[in-house]
């Protein structure tokens, strides 16, 4: 029996509105935010809603009176005013000041400008650009509506207040004492609404909203917040809202990121391209009070090396963990490079940065794509370098291990995932592998998806545990779904131990077992991978509780051809060697959803009553 498409976990979406997600991300090529990977993504997932937030120091918001000296610094001494990154940026401004602004032009763009060079041009557009939504939010809100800075819960009030922070900074002798106060106003009631969920307001009027994620600083929401808050409190110079960040906000940031060794994001790859916005606080926090947000722990610096690694060997696309709602297939993209621009800058460490530059130089996306990203080559990528030496990088923190045979671009690479499965955006992949050589192998079905949100245990490459009572209650599934779901928790974490091979390779041994939190449908699983000389065994033991069975699977972008026990996709030889007896077939996505998927096929491996083995390797 197959898992019906109602059963492939995605956020609770039906297809037809995932196709016209999908379309709209193709359509704009990016988010919603200039700055963030996370448009396309639904409204806040449907999963249970985080405890509120403690009600900040104020019953209500401070007054702009009681705001203190501009305290924001941004240090541009790195910036090379010869260098055609420069003259790109400049461009893009130009453009926008002679009435031509690009898609995503922001208010920022123009106050840095004007930080770079002078010019009152830009310091006009920028303060036309901000009164023009303090205006329509002022609009909005006597009307008892909520301004447009609340939508999606409060996803922008990052980049939207860092804009007014950013003119107020570079242009405040232009803006007059009234607009000043109209606009800290604005920020102010914000701001507070962030920190203040349940208590929300705006002219008056109550507009409580969820508080997403205001108490995950491993959520990409969270990223908005601190942005704001922290653009605002520098600013403003307010005493409360700098004491509120470096004893309320800031801390559980630091915590967080401490126990996160080895870089990346426990949301994915998809979503943990959003820390490109952290690391650019971690800059402007450290250019402006000196405190080294970066230096509290090793993640910044270890995010370099996570992204070479987590690069395929061809460059140019990367390991696909989790959502991937900007584009379904993990293509390289102006996010990646700032991020590990943001890293290189942030870094002391000289191996990590030499690592970066050889990245930067070598990978698909050389400049910036987009002009609304222009202004992050600024940052400079430095030149030569090296890759690792090392040919296997376990992100222990994210639970992500990547290896592979070489450096070089015909190299077979791989992915594995084990370890924590507590956010909204990652997968049931706990177990799944990728593999890849000069193309993909065997690669998660999600990435050949409309939405690329698929989270479901049938689109990786996993073993599929089906369970005979289709009713029973369990984590995550509606009524009627014979799969075993992997359980979305804090405790929802499997374990997993390395140990490398003479012959250059590694094995990986993984429990699986917690991440199904005690169903009694899978009693457990463990899993064994070993790499070496462009092979992938994979070896599975497991216990199943009554009338449950078991189906090793993977998913390939070539239509397979089954002989006897062996499947050829492409290029990829499946071979299983345990049990003798295992029965094989193929899956095509298209009759699943043909709107949902647009290619690709699973092999299905039967038979197995305690374990499988397979082999995985070029034709």
């Amino acid at each position: 029996m197959r898992a019906k498409p109602s059963t492939l976990r995605t956020h609770g979406i039906p297809s037809a509105v995932l196709l016209v997600l999908a379309l709209l991300a193709a359509a704009i090529g990016h988010c919603g935010s200039a700055d963030a990977p996370e448009t396309i993504s639904p409204s806040p997932s449907p999963s249970p809603v985080p405890p509120a937030a403690a009600p900040a120091t104020a019953s209500a918001p401070a007054s702009p009176e009681q705001s203190g000296a501009d305290l924001l610094k941004i240090d541009l001494t790195f910036v090379d005013r010869k260098s055609p990154a420069y003259a790109r940026f400049r461009s893009w401004v130009d453009a926008a000041v002679a009435g031509s602004p690009g898609y995503a032009f922001s208010a920022s763009d123009a106050a840095l400008m004007f930080l770079l060079s002078g010019g009152d041009k830009y310091c006009d557009l920028a303060v036309r650009m901000v009164e023009k939504e303090v205006a329509e939010a002022e609009a909005a809100i006597a009307t008892g509506a909520r301004p447009a800075i609340a939508g999606d819960s409060y996803l922008e009030v990052g980049p939207r207040i860092a804009d007014l922070a950013m003119t107020l900074h570079a242009c405040r002798t232009t803006i007059d004492a009234t607009q000043q106060r109209r606009w800290s106003s604005y920020a102010e009631q914000a701001v507070w609404n962030v920190w203040n969920h349940p208590r929300a307001q705006w002219g008056g009027q109550a507009h409580a909203w969820t508080g997403w994620s205001v108490d995950n600083p491993g959520n990409n929401y969270y990223y908005s917040f601190i942005e704001a808050t922290m653009y605002w409190a520098l600013v403003s110079g307010s005493p409360s809202w700098m004491d509120d960040l470096r004893t309320r906000r800031l801390p559980p940031l630091k915590a967080y990121y401490t126990g996160l060794p080895g870089g990346g994001s426990r949301e994915g790859t998809g979503y943990g391209a959003a820390q490109m916005r952290l690391f650019g606080l971690y800059r402007l926090w450290k250019d402006s009070t000196g405190e080294d947000l970066a230096g509290a722990s090793t993640h910044a610096r270890d995010s370099i090396p996570y992204w070479v690694h987590a690069t395929v060997p061809t460059l140019d696309r990367f390991a696909p963990i989790g959502d991937q709602s900007r584009n379904s297939v993990p293509e390289l993209f102006d996010y990646h490079r700032r991020l590990v621009l943001e890293a290189r800058q942030l870094t002391t460490d000289e191996e990590a940065r030499a690592m970066a530059s050889w990245w930067l130089d070598n990978i698909s996306v050389p400049r910036m794509t987009q002009g609304f990203n222009s202004r992050y080559d600024l940052l400079p990528a430095g030149t030569g370098g090296t890759p690792p030496s090392a040919l296997v990088y376990l992100a222990e923190g994210a639970g992500h291990l990547f290896a592979r045979s070489d450096w070089g671009k015909d190299a077979m690479w791989m992915s594995f995932v084990a370890g924590p499965y507590n956010e909204s955006h990652a997968h049931q992949e706990q177990g799944g592998f990728t593999l890849f050589a000069r193309d993909w192998l065997a690669v998660t079905e999600n990435i050949w998806s409309h939405s690329g949100i698929q989270q479901g245990t049938p689109v990786h490459n996993v073993v599929r545990f089906e369970r005979a009572d289709p009713d029973a209650r369990q984590c995550a599934a509606p009524r009627g779904d014979v799969v075993v779901h992997q359980c979305e928790t804090p405790q929802s974490r499997a374990r997993l131990t390395l140990t490398p091979r003479a012959d250059g390779g590694v094995t990986a041994q993984a429990d699986l077992t917690p991440v199904y939190r005690g169903n009694p449908a899978l009693e457990s699983w463990q899993r064994r991978i070993d790499f070496a000389g462009r092979t992938l065994r994979v070896k599975d033991d497991f216990r199943l509780g009554a009338g449950t069975r078991a189906i090793f699977q993977v998913n390939v972008p070539e239509r397979p051809v089954v002989q006897g026990n062996e499947a050829i996709a492409g290029r990829l030889r499946i071979r299983v060697l345990e049990p003798a007896s295992a029965r094989l077939s193929v899956h095509a996505w298209s009759d699943e959803d043909p709107q949902e998927f647009r290619r690709g096929w699973r092999v299905d491996v039967a038979g197995g009553q305690s374990g499988y083995t397979v082999e995985l390797s070029e034709k």
